[in-house]
């Protein structure tokens, strides 16, 4: 199996056992010592496979039926790009959102750098203002009538 193979690989069982199933031994095989998470939320730890099992079980608390799906993953070297979604209903605090009961789905972008086959960086882009419209948080932008005469 090639590198690219393998990475794609990890990425895939991280979402569906580490994320979706709460499987958080698998932090230790998969996230090296030095991991760093770059997109870690406010209060939460960053570095290492601690942060990831913080994080999963951050996510587990607010949205206990969350599942992710890896719509694509592009790898190259040792990095990465993985075109994620992930779908649960609010019954948790979440980034001190109280529970709303509400089912969102969030769009995401990852970009993972691998060493010797563990991760060792996460960057990442999010629909962070979608989430928060979904939850009832912020209000979606109202439509602007056209000023056409």
């Amino acid at each position: 199996m090639s590198t690219e193979a393998r990475n794609k690989a990890i990425i895939r069982q991280m979402y569906e056992e580490l994320f979706t199933q709460g499987k958080l031994s698998l932090a230790e095989e998969i996230f090296a010592a030095d991991y760093i998470d770059q997109e870690a939320p406010p209060g939460q730890s960053s570095r290492g496979p601690e942060a990831m099992r913080q994080l999963v079980t951050m996510f587990h608390n607010a949205f206990p039926d969350i599942t992710f799906h890896v719509e694509e993953a592009i790898a190259e070297d040792e990095t990465v790009a993985a075109r994620v979604f992930w779908t649960g209903t609010h019954r948790g605090n979440f980034l001190g959102i109280a529970p709303t009961g509400r089912t969102v789905r969030q769009k995401q972008m990852h970009f993972i750098r691998f060493k010797d086959g563990k991760m060792i960086e996460h960057l990442a882009i999010r629909d962070d203002l979608g989430l928060r419209q979904q939850l009832g948080v912020l209000a979606a932008p109202a439509e602007k009538k056209s000023q056409v005469e």
